[in-house]
């Protein structure tokens, strides 16, 4: 079995909960120890995987180690979960770092087939392929999310490393990228040709500015994401508390409220935080990042497959030279904009779909506009 790779969360950070309340997290879930061995995955929901793989990094720092991330998260209380999470423990790295990308791909398929949510600590953030890979072996087409102040797409004569995993994703065959969302990108860390790669394919790009002005544009990305990875180097130095930090990024309050997000979304199958810095206040932030995720998860609506015959208000809107209909659900008061794939594009759908989106887009095409996100999904077809 594909669990079988994994080792026991430490007996440090067990011996740590000695002295907790018996109402904090690590108290309250399923751990995988050396006593009681792996949990019994039945009715889990959610399963946390420390990893530490980071041969392929484009930045090599020290290992993080994931018993500081526990200690920090297994003191925390729970909000109000009605819902089963487990801690499988950490998964060793391989002889290679294809041999760590082929057990995580196997352990991420096999989760996922129980309907179980992987959030996968650590390692570097090529990462990524491996899970998308998990996809590719059930051919199923896939949203990846990436919160990061760069693309990640090929640097030189590297085709996979901490930076250019995306640039693999594009190219493997057969493909089921569907498409690619960064948020947090930082512009003065971008090549040109990226930039320009990110238009030839079509992809969303949101920049630093606008999500620090106003988290909630997130929102529609992230819902419509099946992976979903946070690159830590997104954060400015203050959340690190680390001089080697970036003086511009993603502060604490911010990256919590993605996380929440991300937690939400009903399409989301994979949550990963990876290049991970090592200091006490990151180590607290981290796991209120998890911690919020989680949350977000207790929220969710259930809400996708997106059904409008019921709960949802149609809005048809008439502009200059097309009609756009918007739906709005009573349930969440979430936005979705129907988009339309004729036959006679080149497109993998060919069919009418819903595209998440804010209520300013509506507002947007009532003065007559074309909402951004709407042009990007045709021309993506």
């Amino acid at each position: 079995m594909s669990l079988e790779s994994l080792v026991p969360v430490s007996e440090e950070a067990i011996s740590s909960l000695l002295i907790q309340p018996n109402q904090v997290i690590g108290k309250n879930i399923d751990i995988f120890t050396e006593q009681n061995g792996i949990p019994d995955l039945k009715g889990c929901s959610i399963a946390v995987i420390g990893v530490s793989e980071i041969r392929n990094t484009f930045f090599p720092t020290a290992t993080y180690k994931t018993l500081d991330f526990r200690k920090s998260f297994y003191k925390l209380f729970p909000g109000n979960w009605n819902f089963s999470i487990c801690d499988l423990g950490d998964l060793p790295n391989g002889a290679t770092a294809e041999d760590t990308y082929f057990a995580l791909s196997e352990i991420c398929l096999y989760l996922r087939q129980l309907n179980i949510l992987p959030i996968v600590i650590g390692g570097s953030h090529d990462l990524i392929f491996p899970m998308y890979q998990s996809y590719q072996k059930t051919k199923q087409l896939v949203n990846i999310v990436s919160v990061d102040n760069q693309f990640d797409f090929s640097q030189e004569e590297e085709l996979i490393s901490g930076r250019s995993y995306m640039s693999r994703i594009i190219m493997d065959q057969p493909n089921f990228l569907l498409n690619f969302t960064n948020l947090g990108y930082q512009s003065y860390l971008i090549a040109q040709e990226e930039l320009d790669l990110i238009d030839k394919l079509h992809f969303d790009a949101l920049r630093l500015g606008n999500i620090l002005n106003d988290v909630t544009i997130a929102e529609p990305y992230l819902r419509d994401a099946n992976i979903i990875g946070f690159d830590m180097k997104c954060l400015r130095w203050q959340a690190t508390n680390l001089p080697s930090g970036n003086p511009n990024g993603i502060d604490a309050r911010t990256i919590c409220a993605l996380a929440r997000y991300a937690g939400i979304s009903d399409r989301l199958d994979i949550f990963g935080v990876f290049e991970l810095p090592n200091s006490n206040i990151f180590n607290q932030l981290l796991a209120q990042i998890i911690w919020y995720f989680i949350e977000g998860y207790s929220c969710r609506f259930d809400e996708y497959p997106v059904l409008t015959s019921k709960g949802f208000t149609r809005y048809t809107v008439t502009l200059s030279d097309m009609e756009m209909i918007f739906f709005q659900s009573e349930k969440s008061n979430r936005w979705w904009l129907e988009v339309t794939n004729h036959s006679y594009l080149n497109n993998k759908n060919k069919t009418t779909t819903l595209l998440p989106c804010t209520h300013q887009d509506y507002l947007d095409a009532c003065n007559d506009k074309i909402p951004y996100m709407w042009w990007k999904a045709i021309k993506r077809g």
